[in-house]
Parts: C-alpha cells; structure tokens; sequence
C-alpha cells in the first residue's frame, strides 16, 4: 500500500519527461536587446530535426523571426545540424520553420514589429511535455552606452552580492 503523500515510479517518470529540457540559448538576445514581451511558439519539425535537437545539437544565436503577409510566423536562419544517422531523409541545417501561435499573438507581433525599432528575436528553443517549443520576445534594440549601462549594473550587483556574503561569513566566525 502506497503512503498518502508518496509518488509512484510512473508518476516520477511522467515528472521527468514533462519538465522543460533546455536545448539552446540565445544569451546575446538579452545583451543585444530590452525584451518588452515573451511568447511561447511551437515548432513545425520533421523526423530528423526532432532526433537531432533530442541530441542536444542547434543553435539560435543568428536566428530571427519572420512575419509573412499571410499572418505566419516563421524562424530564420537557426541552424539544427543535420541527424548523424539519418539517410536520403535528412533536413537542410538552415531552413526557414514555421511557428505555431494563436492568431491575435500573431497580429499583436506583426503590429509591434512594424514600429520603428521593434524587432522578433527568439530567446530559448526547449522541449516541455516531449514537444519543441521556442520562446521567442517583442524586442527595441539597444544602444552601446545602454549595452556598458547594463554591465555595469549587472557587475555592481554582483560586487554587493559578494561583499554581503563575505560580511555575514565574518560575522559567523
């Protein structure tokens, strides 16, 4: 008989499989740009994209967003090597792939995009529940002084952070 707060095996293993695994990032997003808004997309994938992101093999730092004029959103120039294992079958490393949003996601991105230095960068390619996905952010570019402004804060937090904790460690001795 099983106690009342204890998970099962089949209940741990559903846990495992449904927490978001992480394939690639695009760290220079963040320093390149302010992200106003995120979404989460899915991707149109085939067989041997899918094999080689279970692989843990893309990348998305070269990557952007899309909007055609027939209300889709597709992701440029990311690049999912192809599968070691695959045949005839395999895909282009490169190719353009479509994105799943809902309709007024995607009319609220292409409004947004189209404002003077508004752009669609993807932050995050990630499987969650066995499903690819793709965080992708409304994004305003960045000035260089706005670039060091950001360094330099990012490193006097750290600064603090680490007097803090060498001040509460001398006062435990």
């Amino acid at each position: 008989m099983a106690k009342a707060g204890a998970t099962s095996q089949a209940q741990r293993k559903k846990e495992a499989a449904d927490k978001k695994q992480v394939i690639a990032r695009n760290k220079k997003a963040r320093h390149e740009y302010f992200i106003d808004e995120t979404y989460e997309a899915g991707l149109v994938l085939t067989g041997t994209e899918v094999k080689s992101l279970r692989m843990g093999r893309a990348s998305i730092t070269e990557a952007w967003i899309e909007m055609d004029r027939y209300g889709e959103a597709w992701l440029q120039n990311a690049t999912i090597p192809v599968y070691v294992a695959g045949t005839w079958t395999n895909h282009a490393p490169t190719q353009k792939r479509k994105l799943l949003l809902h309709r007024d996601q995607i009319l609220r991105l292409t409004q947004k995009s189209r404002e003077k230095g508004h752009t669609i960068v993807p932050l995050e390619l990630y499987f969650i529940g066995g499903r690819a996905k793709i965080e992708i952010a409304l994004a305003r570019g960045k000035q260089e002084w706005d670039k060091r402004e950001t360094l330099r804060r990012k490193q006097d937090d750290r600064e603090a952070r680490r007097a803090m904790s060498d001040f509460r460690k001398g006062r435990k001795e």
